[in-house]
């Protein structure tokens, strides 16, 4: 059985970055740093998608091959992984 990703974020670009607390709510005592993690920047490839090796957040490129697809249906891959590669 696949699970989807937790987190999907639609971006425009192939070059990325995820801090791990990015987009998560906010308030007058909220401090995200804590949430968070070391920020990285991914690069999407031919896939369409890539996912952060820390919190699994899953950037899929709008208008590309994993766009519109079911999410659980696509295989875990960071940067630098190979989804045809098992």
């Amino acid at each position: 059985m696949s699970l989807p990703p937790p987190e999907v974020s639609m971006v425009t670009t192939r070059r990325v970055w995820c801090d791990g607390a990015t987009d998560i709510r906010s308030g007058e005592n909220y401090k995200p740093i804590a949430l968070g993690h070391p920020k990285v920047y991914l690069e999407i490839d031919e896939h369409g998608y890539v996912d952060c090796g820390y919190c699994d957040r899953r950037f899929v490129l709008e208008g590309g091959p994993a766009d519109g697809v079911d999410q659980s249906t696509l295989m875990d891959i960071s940067e630098g992984g190979d989804p045809g590669h098992r």
